[in-house]
């Protein structure tokens, strides 16, 4: 499998999972914005938006939503910032939706958008109290 996501579904490629679903499957991201940025992907390979199937849009999209109010509520973040890439800066092929976790003032502004980097350990707490939500 040459796609990122797809071994990171299949559990060939190591990930920070907090949510295993039929359709959907979500972990944390490797350089995320903020602490609990969290990446959502469909189970079946889809490069973009366009190209996703009719019967995964509802399965899809309810989980960005539920993602969405758990990250808020369980990190306590004030809201989130939901973005998905099509094609143009998408840099894996493979339909994700960002949920990152946001707060007044945490210095997101526009496009520029600052990395963090976790800790040791720190990737699976938070991986841990959002899959814990989450199940």
């Amino acid at each position: 499998m040459s796609c990122l996501f797809c071994r990171i579904i299949a559990g060939e490629e190591p990930a920070h999972v907090v949510l295993d679903r039929e359709h959907v499957v979500g972990f944390l991201d490797v350089r995320p914005l903020f602490k609990g940025h969290v990446l959502l992907v469909p189970r079946e390979h889809v490069d973009t938006l366009t190209e996703l199937p009719d019967a995964l849009v509802e399965p899809f999209f309810a989980t960005v939503r539920e993602v969405a109010a758990v990250v808020r509520d369980e990190l306590g973040a004030q809201g989130t910032f939901v973005a998905m890439n099509n094609t143009v800066s998408q840099s894996v092929p493979h339909l994700h939706a960002h949920v990152v976790p946001r707060t007044k003032g945490d210095g997101l502004r526009g496009f520029f958008w600052p990395r963090v980097r976790y800790a040791d350990g720190e990737a699976a707490r938070y991986a841990k109290e959002l899959r814990a939500a989450l199940s």
